[in-house]
């Protein structure tokens, strides 16, 4: 996996796979604001904390939050074109 992202902008889905806390119905499509990397630097290698809005379905931001999730377990719904 690209240790590039998640960037900014980018859409995740954020489930099970991510983190046990996103199981079932608790899992999120989540745009992403930043990489809290002060928070990142002290965690367990391939976990990141992530600082975005959750989305309802129709894409509006309807929460602002902190995420710690699993690299690996995250899916890149949209990415960000530069």
């Amino acid at each position: 996996m690209d240790e590039t992202w998640p960037q900014p902008g980018e859409i995740l889905k954020v489930g099970a796979s991510a983190s046990v806390q996103f199981a079932g119905n608790r899992g999120l499509r989540f745009r992403v604001i930043r990489i809290d990397a002060g928070l990142t630097a002290h965690t367990y290698a391939g976990w990141l904390w992530l600082e975005g809005y959750v989305l309802d379905r129709h894409g509006h931001a309807r929460q602002r939050r902190l995420i710690f999730v699993r690299r690996a377990g995250l899916l890149r719904l949209a990415a960000v074109h530069r």
